[in-house]
């Protein structure tokens, strides 16, 4: 039995595209537009709209001037809304969590610092920088900052998460304000994360507070955009 499809045009090419694209690898490119949409049967404005809302899905990558290619599938996904550390959004996912130590160094306070941890006389920070990797992948870039008093003689670099150490000497993190900027190619960053320079890289600014809403933890986190996916609940409340 023939079943006729009454959908929109571009909604059925989606759905060809989607079982292509399963037989692609990642990075592979798609024939270009004259050739898909001479194979499908459809008109080049049918097959752009398609592949627009497969961009939008991070299905494919589009490149102006060269073509469409098979992006890559995100390793981890994790919701924004539920404030993990990067260990634990790698055990989530079923994958082992490992550390690259780079450099650790107590800086002098400047004033983006006492703004930020609230404290006018705080005169030292303790800076670490450090990659997080999944199954042995680089994943995540972090430069995190503390106040140097709360180290008192602890060993910071004994511990992989930052999280457990600060729950370690009583100072557990509650919540966080974060700041979520899409950026391009970093020259250090990128290179450090094995990130060619066509992917794009997700910067989490998050300041951290603990259990009596004191400021203690600065992350910046450089995410690779196509090894971690993330999204967050939005709930309508009526009145």
């Amino acid at each position: 039995m023939i079943k006729t499809d009454y959908r929109p045009l571009y909604l059925q090419v989606i759905d060809r595209l989607r079982q292509d694209i399963e037989k692609y690898d990642e990075g592979k490119q798609l024939p270009s537009e004259f050739e898909l949409a001479k194979q499908l049967g459809v008109s080049r404005a049918t097959l752009r709209e398609a592949l627009r809302l497969l961009e939008d899905e991070g299905l494919v990558v589009r490149r102006h001037g060269v073509g469409t290619f098979v992006n890559a599938k995100p390793m981890l996904t994790a919701g924004i809304e539920e404030l993990s550390s990067v260990t634990d959004m790698i055990r989530k996912a079923n994958m082992e969590p490992g550390t690259i130590f780079l450099s650790d160094s107590v800086l002098e306070a400047t004033e983006e610092d006492q703004q930020l941890f609230g404290l006018s006389n705080l005169e030292q920070v303790f800076q670490i920088e450090r990659l997080r990797t999944a199954d042995d992948v680089p994943v995540v870039y972090c430069l995190d900052r503390v106040p140097y008093d709360l180290l008192s003689n602890h060993s910071v670099l004994e511990t992989k998460s930052l999280f457990q150490f600060l729950t370690d000497i009583g100072k557990t993190i509650t919540h966080a304000v974060t700041y979520i900027e899409p950026i391009g190619f970093h020259e250090k960053v990128s290179e450090l994360l094995e990130s060619d320079a066509g992917s794009a890289l997700l910067l989490l600014n998050q300041t951290h507070y603990d259990q009596n809403d004191q400021p203690i933890l600065y992350s910046q986190n450089y995410f690779r955009a196509d090894k971690f996916k993330f999204h967050v609940l939005r709930k309508r409340y009526m009145s």
